[in-house]
């Protein structure tokens, strides 16, 4: 992929040359036996910044999410999600093999239920049914285009989970993206949800690993759930020092990529065959509906012009901006993607 625009995923970043001299320099200890001081302290960095209690470094984002399902349920319960969650699509059948649980599904055209289907999705107490016990919330949300969940429906949701029982966690993957777009604090969009997972080798470019924040007794048992599932790791400062640069040096730049995404839509939106609708295009995430279904053919097509980009369905081509792609890239893009679409 050498010389690409690489547009696949803000995962392909690469940590840039400073990155990898913190963690070069980083302090290390064995963090399974709790004495690694870089990773102690970005812990309680991120629950601060959470305004949580305590916080669990992860290797990554879906151990992340497996690790609170496991916490806030109990076996043969049901959770309640949007149908496209990462949670429930793309972290393999996890819910069901380490949780033991069941997923209700519903639709959510901007990456979240109603408040009034979430209501009526609750089971009853009938003893024939699973017991609804969870809320997973995504946000941003990869499948709905990178949409932000407004903090006031996430404070409804928060506010009918707390009437009926359930508990609530976030997906916050992509969390940074929606703080900086809706400059609204991390803390915010936390107090709505027990548990909530953040990303740092997404936007943020780190080689790896996420982090899982709620009270200190959630923390001390997602320890045990993390070691079971094969996450305790040993010298994890070197991936705690790119975590510590990111936060003091990668956030607020996420603003650019939103910019670059919005200018690609925008662009893109006023091609032969593309539909996409730009004034949705909140963050980094870019889709380009092909109704004619050639998005696979047109993926291989830009591929060959030196451009990636992923064909999600046979409708769908996802571009996703982040810091390895600058305006260079986007004119690269912007101009391929126009001989591709022409040329369909």
């Amino acid at each position: 992929m050498n010389g690409a625009a690489d547009f696949r995923s803000d995962t392909v970043t690469r940590p840039c040359a400073d990155m990898r001299r913190a963690m070069a320099a980083a302090e290390v200890g064995d963090d399974v036996l709790g004495d690694d001081p870089t990773v102690i302290r970005l812990q309680e960095r991120v629950a601060a910044l959470c305004g949580k209690e305590a916080a669990l470094f992860v290797p990554s984002g879906t151990m992340g999410n497996q690790v609170a399902v496991k916490l806030l349920t109990q076996p043969g319960e049901e959770l309640i999600c949007e149908e496209r969650s990462h949670v429930w699509v793309n972290e393999a059948g996890g819910l069901g093999l380490i949780s033991g649980v069941q997923t209700k599904t519903l639709p959510g055209p901007d990456g979240v239920p109603s408040v009034a289907a979430i209501e009526a999705a609750i089971r009853d107490e009938d003893v024939h049914h699973p017991r609804t016990a969870l809320v997973v919330i995504e946000n941003t949300h990869n499948y709905a285009g990178g949409r932000i969940v407004p903090l006031a429906t996430m404070a409804a949701i928060r506010k009918l989970a707390l009437g009926r029982g359930l508990k609530v966690h976030l997906d916050g993957a992509r969390l940074w993206n929606a703080a900086v777009a809706s400059a609204t604090p991390i803390a915010a969009f936390a107090a709505q949800v027990d548990t909530l997972t953040v990303c740092f080798s997404k936007g943020l470019c780190c080689p790896a690993g996420s982090m899982v924040a709620g009270t200190k007794e959630q923390v001390a048992h997602a320890r045990r759930i993390r070691k079971a599932l094969g996450g305790g790791m040993r010298q994890v400062g070197i991936l705690a020092a790119a975590a510590e640069f990111a936060l003091d040096h990668l956030v607020e730049r996420l603003a650019e990529d939103h910019a670059r995404a919005r200018r690609m839509a925008a662009a893109f939106a006023s091609l032969p065959g593309c539909r996409l609708d730009p004034a949705r295009v909140e963050t980094n995430l870019v889709f380009v509906e092909r109704p004619a279904g050639d998005a696979v053919a047109l993926e291989k097509r830009l591929a060959a012009d030196g451009v990636l980009a992923i064909a999600l369905a046979a409708d769908r081509l996802r571009f996703v901006t982040h810091r390895d792609v600058g305006d260079a890239a986007v004119e690269r893009a912007l101009k391929a993607v126009e001989r591709a679409a022409r040329a369909a």
